[in-house]
């Protein structure tokens, strides 16, 4: 099997409230031969954990607004599928955060390597463990 079949398989769901930065993540994934749903908001991506549609990993931006941010829309999305892998992405420090992220948190704007490199280790990882209540 190529080292590389694993990527048209994995569909990840990319959820950033900034339209280019939301592009710019989905078309990096989609180059490296990922299956990538994109969503501007937390209702769309809501929408997307509830079909039936395979998701393999959530790559959510941190803070955005409408009162959901990335942190909570991880959450969210565990109590929809308890397996769910998440990446987090930011432009800002926020104190504290890395106690409450189900995942890496990258940095924006992030480097396409480690990006793919964290992407491919978080897909290959056994699923995520449900958040602890």
């Amino acid at each position: 099997m190529p080292a590389h079949s694993q990527c048209p398989l994995s569909r990840i769901l990319v959820v950033d409230d900034d339209p280019g930065a939301v592009a710019s993540l989905a078309n990096l994934l989609r180059d490296r031969g990922f299956d990538v749903f994109a969503a501007p908001d937390y209702r769309l991506a809501l929408e997307e954990l509830e079909s039936v549609r395979k998701i393999d990993l959530m790559v959510a931006d941190i803070v955005m607004p409408q009162g959901v941010n990335g942190l909570a829309l991880a959450r969210m999305a565990r109590m929809r599928r308890p397996g769910l892998k998440v990446i987090y992405v930011t432009a800002y420090d926020i104190p504290g955060v890395e106690g409450e992220a189900l995942g890496p948190i990258l940095r924006k704007p992030v480097d396409e390597e480690n990006f793919c490199v964290v992407v491919r280790g978080a897909l290959a990882a056994p699923n995520g463990a449900p958040p602890a209540g």
